[in-house]
């Protein structure tokens, strides 16, 4: 396995456990932005209400990554590819570069916020730039050394997050009852809020054909990634909740001093940023290679790294986090609507070399799939017009059944 190998996985490649896999998804989910998720949802909603939008936003989000996630041991091919037999080779681009621009916000806010917390501890307010860069560095050096690389590193890294996330749990149960008793200010409808723990969960869409790839059975590694994201988002969420309403703020070096782990708190948040942006780096050097097949893998991993920790020396990622996750639900809902359909509705069979041919079924109508596309469109415009009243099911239904019916109508003969 290389850093980022854009090739089919042949079947005597596919030699990754589906323990292995639960745990870089996990790892890469035990990070602080699940907590940030949790924690914007404690100014709008009381307790009762932040536990059902969390349990239902969980379950659903999840839900559509891991239903697309046996795609990837079926066809050894990374999610960028695979969505070319649905979106056409253009369309299939165009997801390539979503993915690679909004993962270098990734990069950078989870590295910002590790540094925030690891100053506090070492070097003060002026060394945040410094921690940034330096972690950001870390992580891609360890996903330049490729997947089995990533793994050995989340079989350390992962047991003493859990560890840890055990100390921030217990320091969390400990706070007064008060503390989450306060109802809400309103300021976010619910179907709002569930829109926001579920573009959370859906932010990891693309995921589903790039690990999962060499694990041998589709139904383990869907079984993996679900509970792999699952698990941690149940555990974490309710924990940036509970510790936002003790700082009584969003801010995570806040929350974490108000639960009094200020220390081990650091440790969390610098093992957290490294477990998930070894994903992010990953899939974004695997977008690059899709757009730019000549690039070499470390090369390509080494510029997206660095370009990320150059990002995260920049100020005021975190102020609109609440509006990041309804942009990447906008997007990434309508394309699993339209994977869904191409996949499981449509069911006409995919020749992996054909997603390759630059000249195969993929780049015809120049490069663009027109029922996908269609679908993708109509699916987003549907999230976003319906705003307030909740976007993620009219997003889906809408992509799914635009999707599904062109695919029908235009394969018929004439």
């Amino acid at each position: 396995m290389q850093a980022a190998d854009l090739r089919a996985v042949p079947d005597a490649e596919k030699t990754q456990s589906p323990v292995d896999l639960f745990l870089i998804i996990a790892g890469a989910n035990l990070v602080a932005t699940t907590l940030q998720t949790g924690a914007s949802l404690a100014p709008a909603f009381g307790v009762k209400q932040a536990a059902f939008l969390v349990a239902g936003g969980v379950i659903l989000g999840t839900g559509l990554v891991a239903a697309l996630t046996p795609l990837g041991p079926r066809l050894g091919v990374p999610s960028v590819v695979a969505c070319r037999a649905a979106l056409g080779l253009r369309g299939g681009a165009l997801v390539s570069l979503i993915l690679y621009v909004t993962n270098f916000a990734w990069i950078a806010v989870n590295n910002v916020i590790a540094a925030s917390a690891c100053a506090r501890l070492f070097g003060g307010p002026s060394s945040e730039r410094f921690w940034a860069f330096g972690l950001g560095l870390l992580a891609t050096a360890v996903v330049a050394g490729g997947p089995r690389a990533v793994g050995h590193a989340d079989r350390v890294a992962v047991p003493l997050l859990l560890l840890v996330g055990g100390v921030l749990t217990f320091a969390c149960l400990r706070l007064p009852a008060s503390v989450s008793a306060a109802p809400g200010n309103g300021s976010m409808t619910a179907v709002r809020g569930l829109d926001v723990v579920i573009g959370y969960q859906v932010s990891w869409l693309l995921i589903f054909g790039d690990y999962p790839r060499y694990t041998r059975s589709p139904r383990k590694a869907a079984a993996a990634v679900f509970l792999g994201l699952a698990l941690t988002s149940l555990w974490f969420l309710p924990l940036g909740f509970v510790a936002a309403r003790a700082a009584g703020s969003t801010n995570p070096g806040a929350m974490l001093a108000a639960a009094g782990i200020g220390g081990l708190g650091a440790v969390l948040l610098a093992l957290a940023t490294l477990t998930t942006n070894f994903v992010n780096i990953y899939m974004s050097a695997l977008a690059w290679k899709s757009l730019v097949p000549a690039a070499r893998d470390r090369a390509s991993v080494w510029t997206i790294g660095v370009v990320g920790a150059a990002l995260s020396l920049f100020s005021g990622w975190l102020e609109r986090y609440a509006d990041f996750m309804l942009l990447l639900g906008g997007l990434l809902v309508p394309v699993g609507g339209v994977l869904l359909a191409r996949f499981f509705l449509v069911r006409r069979p995919v020749d992996v070399a054909d997603l390759y041919a630059v000249d195969g079924p993929a780049s015809r109508h120049g490069g663009f799939a027109i029922p996908g596309m269609c679908g993708w469109v109509a699916g987003a415009a549907a999230y976003f017009l319906a705003g307030s009243m909740g976007g993620t099911l009219p997003s889906l239904v809408t992509a799914l059944l635009v999707t599904w019916g062109l695919e029908r109508a235009l394969s018929r003969p004439a």
